[in-house]
């Protein structure tokens, strides 16, 4: 039998050879390649190039059926880029992608952030340093900030299919919102919602941004576990909104607990008294509060008599 050979994706690998170097002869410096044989990139784009107002780190992966079937895998990193307008971005970057399906796209989405970084910057609500204005004090901001984490980044390949998902046949998931903790003026409240694809974490994003409230809070921090059944294996991810490291600690919550199916969301209102390592408790304590009576975790001392297992919702459903 003749040997079945994979043209399609050759000549994926080709166009994209061509966008990297076309990309690096326009924007020099400011592109770079982190590792060539994963196709892992990144650049750094600033409103201005003289004076530079807002900057943004773009770093993307290059699955081996882009551009013909599969978007870029990416991820932004700016500081003062917080839930509503990162929403916003992320939006346009996908309406692109749909309207050039089966096209390279980078460049176009390198001037999109572009051009949503000079109009941030023209408009009303810059000040002189954007990078903090949506952290707290208890943030240090340096130029280390936006380096890429591919770690993080490598977690949403799987997600990629979310660009590709339109249909209107998925309905926003229940979202439950916990009781608030408040802590020298700082408050934080818990929101639950159950998801099973990635297209409905976004959802439950818009929908929660959607409550003026939520959507002013000085960071929603969240973090969801998809348990993937034909895989046998986890899609999971996290997001600090500029509370660095509170992502990550959020999730490794979940995981502790063996939660699948669900997403969490901490929304913090920072009252201007330092927290310190407390901000963290906080908000994990929210979490587990919130996981703990919607039944996906069991409580401290139903896991202590169970030997420490957790125990899960049965047959938890989306209606």
């Amino acid at each position: 039998m003749a040997e079945v050979i994979n043209t399609e994706n050759e000549e994926d690998l080709q166009s994209q050879i061509e966008e990297v170097e076309a990309l690096s002869a326009i924007y020099g410096d400011e592109w770079c390649v982190i590792d060539e044989a994963s196709r892992i990139f990144c650049i750094k784009i600033s409103d201005d190039l003289e004076e530079p107002k807002l900057k943004a780190c773009l770093q993307i992966i290059l699955p081996p059926d882009y551009p013909s079937t599969a978007p870029p895998i990416y991820q932004i990193n700016a500081s003062w880029l917080r839930g509503p307008e990162r929403a916003k971005l992320a939006n346009s970057l996908e309406d692109l992608y749909v309207q050039h399906a089966g096209e390279s796209i980078l460049y176009l989405w390198v001037e999109k952030v572009r051009e949503f970084l000079v109009e941030k910057s023209h408009s009303a609500e810059t000040v002189d340093q954007p990078e903090k204005v949506n952290l707290t004090a208890e943030e240090e901001v340096d130029d280390g900030e936006d380096i890429p984490d591919f770690n993080t980044l490598k977690l949403n390949t799987e997600s990629a299919h979310l660009f590709m998902d339109h249909g209107n046949d998925e309905e926003v998931p229940p979202i439950k919102h916990g009781s608030a903790i408040t802590d020298r003026r700082s408050t934080f409240q818990p929101h639950l919602a159950p998801v099973v694809t990635p297209r409905q974490v976004k959802m439950v994003l818009e929908k929660l941004y959607e409550n003026k409230k939520i959507a002013s809070a000085t960071h929603n921090i969240y973090a969801y576990r998809i348990y993937c059944e034909d895989k046998h294996s986890f899609l999971q991810d996290c997001e600090d909104d500029g509370e660095t490291a509170a992502g990550g600690r959020l999730l490794h919550l979940l995981q502790i607990l063996d939660v699948r199916n669900v997403m969490v969301v901490v929304s913090r209102w920072y009252g201007g008294i330092l927290l310190g390592p407390d901000r963290f408790k906080h908000i994990n304590n929210c979490a587990r509060n919130i996981l703990v009576e919607e039944g996906y975790a069991a409580s401290t001392e139903e896991a202590t008599k169970s030997g420490g297992k957790t125990k899960r919702p049965k047959n938890k459903k989306i209606k």
